[in-house]
């Protein structure tokens, strides 16, 4: 099982794992609106799973809000969030690896955020991309980032 986190209210998640008999199931979604949806949610994947593994997205000091910057109450509770979520995933006795966006970013080859006019173009490209490589998925501006991040952790972790 590898579940990969876009931490924060407009991030998702992702996770795929192995039935052992050669089915690969992949899933997405928004990230939970409650921290009770959040436990629920990984209760139900641990029970499905053995040795599971989780990436999040490493977390900076500074919160992108459209084109500008937010204030240190945004970046907290940000901070807070991936906080508690790594604090869940540890409690249920999942290894957590922390993954910096540059880093995944880098594995698929598609320039940086520098490349881009605007926020909203990279993010447009990154979505793109995340299309390509699950066209099964119901991709938006929310999954596209845990989908890439389980891309990427599926090929550090040596899966399908």
């Amino acid at each position: 099982m590898i579940l990969a986190i876009d931490p924060g209210k407009s991030g998702g998640m992702a996770w795929s794992f192995s039935d052992g008999l050669g089915t690969v199931q992949t899933q997405c979604f928004s990230m939970p609106e409650t921290d009770g949806d959040i436990v629920d949610f990984v209760r139900g994947l641990t029970l499905k799973s053995k040795d599971p593994v989780a990436y999040i997205e490493l977390v900076g000091g500074f919160v992108r809000g459209g084109e500008t910057r937010q204030p240190g109450s945004a970046m907290f509770k940000f901070g807070d969030g991936s906080g508690f979520i790594r604090g869940v995933l540890m409690a249920f006795g999942w290894r957590v690896i922390f993954v910096r966006p540059q880093e995944w970013q880098k594995h698929f080859s598609l320039g940086t955020r520098s490349n881009c006019a605007t926020n909203g173009e990279w993010k447009n490209k990154l979505k793109s991309e995340a299309q390509r490589r699950f066209p099964n998925q119901h991709v938006t501006l929310k999954t596209a980032d845990a989908l890439l991040i389980l891309e990427y952790a599926k090929m550090k972790e040596g899966s399908v």
